[in-house]
């Protein structure tokens, strides 16, 4: 009877995608290998910016990237093309037909993405902190918070592109921007302290860009209360309207 409760039902629907995603060879590949490899393709260029004027080492750089790869592709992209496919498989509109409700039913399924990322935020936490020597976070609060937001907003953002997407195939391409625009100005791959002041400002705005903030300040520890709280509000805010777009645009039929 434990499926007739909240955390019952999703449960099992978390179980059930999966079991489907592990069927899924080129969305496993993506979801797990891919953003624990990219951090290695970053180093090269990492070594030859002027990271000391900056306050910044080689590991406090390689290791909120590898969390900004881990959020975008085992999060984002995965679960993007996860909620197309299960629409246009009328997955979706079978179960609003049971007991499941429309926020269990989205959640549930992006258990398993989320737990993904979750799990490669720590891995590559762990890695960083023997390999790159970064050593343990000076403000572990502020990076468990940057993670976890951005769990919950790179969700409800794929949800966001999910609305938006005809096919699974298409799914690659309508993420595409959210995801060139994060590595590019959140301070994945580049770190906003290299970048020109008022390109930076107007960088600061982008969903990721707190959460990124976030995590390089718990293990830097220089981001003040101030800075922190405005981080916080920031990504708070970029998942509020994600969470509201998705209230208001998701799509539950298939896209014809």
């Amino acid at each position: 009877m434990s499926t007739t409760t909240v955390a019952g039902r999703m449960g099992a629907l978390a179980r059930a995608e999966l079991t489907l995603l592990g069927r899924s060879k080129a969305t496993l590949v993506a979801a797990v290998i891919v953003p624990l490899a990219l951090p290695f393709s970053v180093r090269g260029a990492v070594d030859e910016m002027d990271l000391e004027g900056a306050g910044l080492t080689v590991g406090t750089v390689i290791l909120p990237a590898a969390v900004g790869f881990s959020l975008l592709f085992a999060v984002y992209a995965s679960l993007t093309t996860a909620y197309v496919t299960r629409r246009e498989e009328l997955v979706l509109k079978r179960l609003r037909t049971g007991e499941l409700r429309d926020r269990e039913i989205l959640v549930g399924a992006a258990l398993p993405a989320s737990g993904i990322g979750l799990a490669q935020c720590l891995l590559v936490a762990v890695g960083s902190a023997v390999v790159l020597d970064v050593g343990a976070p000076s403000a572990p609060h502020l990076a468990v918070a940057g993670v976890l937001l951005g769990i919950v907003m790179c969700g409800a953002l794929a949800g966001v592109t999910a609305a938006f997407t005809r096919t699974a195939e298409s799914a690659q391409v309508t993420g595409l921007p959210m995801m060139f625009v994060s590595m590019l100005g959140s301070g994945i791959t580049v770190p906003l302290e290299v970048l020109p002041e008022g390109l930076a400002s107007v960088c600061e705005l982008l969903p990721l860009t707190p959460v990124i903030a976030l995590v390089r300040g718990g293990w830097t520890g220089d981001l003040s209360g101030s800075e922190a709280l405005g981080d916080l509000a920031t990504a708070l805010a970029w998942t509020a309207l994600a969470v509201f777009a998705v209230r208001r645009w998701f799509r539950w039929e298939p896209r014809r």
